[in-house]
């Protein structure tokens, strides 16, 4: 099979797959508190039912308020597509693709904001200001992992050291078993900008209604109908994205590509599961501990960018 074909097989995967990830840790929760809970493809069927149904829009709203959750699912889909998925390459990857990797998702928020902002409700607006504060803590924490696995590659003389297909195309993995475990930190911090970027506990409650702790859910409350599905498939991507990110650490290189494409998406499901464990046992932090979270994960990236350089 051609590194083209296998790619757009992974790729296939992850836009089939990703609604499965919420309902894993919906699933997952569900045990933890001793109920049966909803469908794992719960997802898919709230997914079908908004795509047939029609969507009231306020008289105030602009055209912004439509674009806002297209724009979003487009560039999630683009950035995803810069990932290696299953230790396939992208063939979009060039050198610096991270940083547009991290301005799609950037870009798609802003259109999410925008369309908040446009619904002309100030608790909207609290919701989206929210967002962008702590997105904006989130960049450098993010940058800081991505240069780490960047310094890795260029100390083993990859060509591809600075593409997202060089940082995580499963040499990270082989080479913290071979001995640098400072690497092990960088999943470790992925993993808490996963529940950051994707509004879960402990930064966030996507089952919340009230008004003093939404963030991500009231942003999306004009929204109905195909635009709100637009939104919750594009959230369900973003989540496979960040939980792609570790799995390309955590995973080595191995022999077959078929079998390392298991073992990175039995890994990305994994990160399904421990986000529903997290949010089992712990509860959501209080607002302002949150840049606390934020920068011990910081730190852990600035000691692993140093340790990397040591080494």
């Amino acid at each position: 099979m051609s590194p083209l074909t296998a790619y757009l097989l992974q790729f296939g995967l992850a836009l089939l797959l990703a609604p499965l990830l919420p309902g894993i840790i919906n699933r997952v929760k569900a045990k933890f508190s001793g109920r049966h809970g909803r469908p794992v493809l719960q997802l898919y069927f709230d997914l079908f039912k908004l795509l047939r149904k029609g969507e009231v829009v306020s008289r105030s709203a602009s055209c912004v308020l439509s674009l806002g959750p297209a724009v979003s699912l487009a560039t999630v889909c683009c950035a995803l597509a810069l990932l290696p998925l299953g230790g396939v390459a992208s063939p979009l990857a060039f050198q610096g693709d991270f940083l547009l990797a991290a301005y799609l998702l950037g870009l798609g928020r802003f259109a999410l904001i925008l369309a908040a902002l446009d619904t002309g409700s100030s608790f909207e607006g609290m919701g989206a200001s929210r967002e962008a504060t702590f997105s904006a803590l989130a960049e450098p924490v993010l940058f800081c992992c991505l240069l780490a696995l960047a310094c890795v590659g260029a100390a083993l003389d990859m060509e591809t050291h600075l593409s997202l297909s060089g940082m995580l195309g499963g040499r990270p993995g082989t080479e913290w078993l071979l001995g640098r475990s400072e690497l092990l930190f960088v999943p470790v911090v992925l993993f808490v900008l996963l529940l950051v970027e994707n509004c879960r506990i402990p930064v966030d409650d996507p089952n919340t209604h009230l008004e003093l702790t939404m963030i991500h859910e009231v942003m999306i409350l004009d929204h109905s109908g195909p635009n709100l599905a637009f939104i919750l498939y594009g959230s369900a991507l973003k989540l496979w994205f960040f939980a792609a990110l570790p799995a390309g650490i955590l995973v080595p290189d191995l022999t077959a590509w078929w079998a390392q494409s298991l073992c990175w998406l039995l890994t990305v499901f994994g990160m399904a599961v421990l986000v529903g464990v997290v949010e089992s046992v712990m509860a959501r932090l209080r607002m302002y501990t949150v840049p606390k979270l934020l920068g011990g994960a910081g730190v852990l990236a600035v000691l692993a960018l140093v340790l990397t350089q040591i080494r």
